[in-house]
């Protein structure tokens, strides 16, 4: 968006929105306070047999590296990976940085996490006037101040401006003008839409839907028909529209996850070892999302299909892995021996003290472990 672009959308109503997605944030602190690890593949997380890989450096990637990987399974893709201990307190004085130079520019901003955030500069505090140079700005402004870099996605929805800060990564910045977001969407693979997992796409793809402009030629009815709830946000998704605000003070009621398993479990030792898995990647999230909360749920899927959970609410907020680590194993040990396999396994971090908005993974708003 140049200034005409920009003021077009405001004459139509339309929102100036941002996203900022710092570029491999955890191991791209680790590269820079390391000089050592620069150019290597770097991950951050534990090394263990049952660690969790929290973030991979983009040297990683290459090798097919990713979050929430077990880290057996990133070391035997890429043995050379570099593994380093998370150090929250540290990202979090990073991500304070980072926030102070766009409030510089707004006061409307929406993080999504340490490392993410939504900005509306419809009316920005300088007085720029034009989304796509404040964009350039505080990514130039993060690169000084930090020594990182910053990818943005700007648009006048903030559906779009997050697909667009995913479309030139690592350091770069993609603009979506007023008229060209159905396009744009519909250009796209339904994979690449926030909220179809793996088995969302999976599922599409029997149906014959592979991209945007697939999803769109399937009317309301169909979509419902196939989709259930997650049928509007997918009608609305296909033609690029997106009618939430940017709010600065959203809570979130909770953060989770949950993993399907490839064969049913039903032992002891199986089911204690797959929880210890999900913690690990559970408390990233949490972690991430700056989270606080009293509640710890345990959910369960048998092979019947039938869903069990127990919950455990303590009376402060739970400090630190540990203390949700403790939790989670004393529910699980509630419910052994279980009366039947199970198919899924999840944790629910709830009754959050402090959160921000998450953007839609799936109804139940979950995080997938596949």
């Amino acid at each position: 968006m140049d200034d005409s672009d920009d003021g077009e959308g405001e004459a139509d109503g339309l929102r100036k929105i941002i996203h900022v997605d710092m570029d491999a944030f955890f191991a791209s602190v680790e590269q820079r306070d390391n000089p050592e690890l620069r150019g290597k593949p770097v991950a951050v997380g534990g090394s263990s047999g049952r660690g969790v890989v929290a973030a991979a450096s983009y040297e990683a990637r290459k090798f097919g590296v990713r979050s929430a990987m077990p880290s057996v399974t990133a070391k035997r893709k890429c043995p050379d990976l570099i593994f380093c201990k998370s150090r929250f307190d540290v990202y979090r004085e990073v991500s304070q940085q980072i926030r102070a130079i766009f409030r510089h520019h707004t006061d409307l901003v929406e993080p999504l996490s340490l490392d993410e955030a939504y900005l509306d500069v419809t009316e920005d505090k300088l007085g720029i006037g034009s989304a796509t140079r404040i964009a350039e700005l505080i990514r130039q402004e993060i690169k000084a101040k930090t020594k990182l870099t910053a990818s943005a996605g700007v648009s006048y929805n903030k559906f779009l401006a997050k697909l667009a800060s995913d479309q030139n990564k690592p350091d770069g910045l993609c603009v979506i003008r007023p008229g060209q977001g159905a396009e744009f969407v519909q250009s796209l693979p339904v994979r690449r839409f926030h909220g179809v997992g793996p088995k969302g796409a999976e599922k599409m793809a029997k149906l014959g839907i592979e991209t945007g402009a697939d999803l769109a030629a399937k009317d309301i009815e169909w979509l419902r028909a196939h989709f259930g709830s997650f049928a509007d946000y997918l009608y609305r998704a296909a033609r690029g529209i997106d009618l939430r605000p940017v709010r600065s003070s959203r809570i979130r009621k909770s953060v989770g996850g949950e993993r399907t398993f490839s064969r049913d479990l039903s032992s002891g030792s199986e089911l204690r070892e797959t929880l210890e898995d999900i913690i690990d990647i559970v408390w990233g999230y949490i972690e991430r999302a700056e989270a606080k909360g009293r509640t710890v749920t345990l959910k369960m899927k048998y092979t019947d299909f039938q869903i069990f959970s127990r919950a455990k609410t303590v009376e402060r907020a739970i400090e630190d892995k540990d203390e949700f680590a403790q939790l989670s194993r004393a529910l699980l040990e509630e419910v052994l021996p279980l009366p039947m396999p199970i198919r899924l396994m999840g944790l629910t971090l709830s009754k959050l003290e402090r959160d921000g908005e998450e953007e839609p993974k799936r109804p139940d708003a979950q995080l997938s472990l596949l």
